[in-house]
């Protein structure tokens, strides 16, 4: 006859996993905002305070600061993925649901800026992330742009990666520029892209 296991042994195990689980979240979504407010060099201490974790939880999952950036990157791209459909299903017309997902891509942009730096000589991992962005958040992006076009809220002939690459590069030289804010130009731009409603 086979030994039993420890009664109850099994759901202590799956609540640790899902408890390390919450942390991990936690801790990414920490990371992500002090990124944002304070670059990818922001001390450890920082997200750790910011999680309201000690700092032994965040090396536990992510042993150096380069596995902690590109954690925060993929989360962020899921996330970014994710709000497409949703906001599409949700928003008050197509073209709306385009402008709240470009406002999502863009607090994105920011996090990740400094990300090459992070991760230094790493450029396999660099490439990689770079690839995974584009094969996630392309197909959401085009997604958008074509019922954007079917409910006719926007002009056909808008390309997602000239349009995802045109607002990247808007947002280069925030961080150094406090009296820059390409969010009035994204605005500007997406007002373009506009079709004008006949009265």
């Amino acid at each position: 006859m086979a030994a039993e296991g420890p009664v109850g042994g099994s759901p202590p195990s799956r609540s640790k996993r899902a408890d390390a689980q919450r942390n991990r979240e936690t801790v990414l979504t920490a990371a992500a905002e002090v990124f944002v407010t304070s670059g990818v060099d922001a001390p450890i201490r920082q997200i750790a305070a910011r999680a309201g974790v000690g700092m032994a939880t965040i090396y536990r999952h992510f042993p150096t600061r380069a596995d902690l950036v590109t954690a925060v990157y993929e989360h962020q791209i899921e996330a970014c993925a994710e709000a497409g459909p949703s906001l599409l299903a949700s928003a008050d017309s197509p073209f709306d649901a385009l402008r709240q997902w470009i406002d999502l891509f863009v607090d994105f942009l920011v996090t990740k800026h400094g990300l090459a730096d992070a991760l230094q000589s790493d450029s396999d991992r660099f490439a990689a992330l770079h690839a995974y962005f584009l094969d996630r958040l392309l197909p959401v992006c085009t997604q958008l742009l074509d019922a954007a076009v079917a409910a006719g809220d926007i002009r056909p002939g808008t390309q997602p990666y000239e349009l995802m690459r045109g607002i990247g590069n808007l947002c280069v030289g925030r961080d150094n520029d406090p009296r820059y804010d390409p969010r009035r130009l994204i605005a500007l731009l997406l007002q373009g892209l506009e079709r004008p409603r006949t009265p």
